[in-house]
């Protein structure tokens, strides 16, 4: 049997453990053993660190410390995949440049604030396979991306939120795939809150997304 850990915390507007535990309840259908915690010292844990296949962040900004950040670091370096979705995994710990390494991009903006836009799927990998455009009413990720990685989505932005003319028709990766030592990273930054999992298919992308890196 499979383990993952998902661990949840931070800035309450994202609804953290609701979010966790859809996740939990995904990977429990899966046939995972699942440990579901509030505190990030089991990052230090090696024992568990090290029995574990995958691991799920929900922490939006938030603080993590060098010891908690080191077990982390060295459990996916060593293998274990890392999977996330929004500003649970792409907008935390932001003085830790080599955490956003890791994850391959960093949230810096979301103009407008929750918006209506669209999502191209722009590969025919089999975390998006089947499906071609979606329409959100969420935050739209403005990130800093790492070229490295494998882009499975994207969004387009319009310019016209925030009077921020100057980013129209910027290209955006929203979904992507990449390595980080011997591990799979997956990650996706649309959404916002628990109940936008009820937007069809983004809740079999991220499942797809955890199975991929943990397999």
């Amino acid at each position: 049997m499979k383990k993952a850990l998902i661990t949840w915390g931070g800035w309450d507007g994202h609804e953290p453990e609701a979010c966790g535990r859809i996740f939990e309840s995904i990977l429990k259908e899966k046939g995972y053993e699942v440990v579901f915690t509030d505190n990030m010292d089991c990052y230090t844990d090696k024992a568990l660190m090290d029995s574990l296949n995958l691991i799920v962040p929900v922490w939006t900004m938030s603080e993590i410390s060098k010891e908690q950040w080191t077990g982390l670091k060295d459990t996916v370096l060593a293998g274990c995949g890392i999977a996330g979705w929004h500003g649970g995994m792409g907008d935390s710990f932001r003085s830790n440049v080599e955490y956003q390494f890791m994850v391959g991009g960093q949230w810096v903006a979301h103009p407008g604030g929750v918006i209506d836009y669209s999502i191209q799927i722009t590969s025919d990998d089999p975390i998006v396979s089947g499906f071609k455009e979606f329409k959100m009413h969420s935050e739209q990720y403005y990130m800093h991306v790492d070229p490295n990685n494998e882009v499975l989505a994207t969004t387009t932005f319009k310019g016209n939120q925030e009077g921020i003319e100057w980013i129209a028709g910027t290209v955006m990766p929203v979904a992507w795939k990449r390595h980080f030592g011997k591990a799979r990273v997956f990650y996706a930054s649309f959404g916002h809150v628990a109940a936008d999992f009820e937007t069809a298919g983004l809740k079999e992308i991220m499942t797809r997304g955890m199975l991929w890196a943990s397999s």
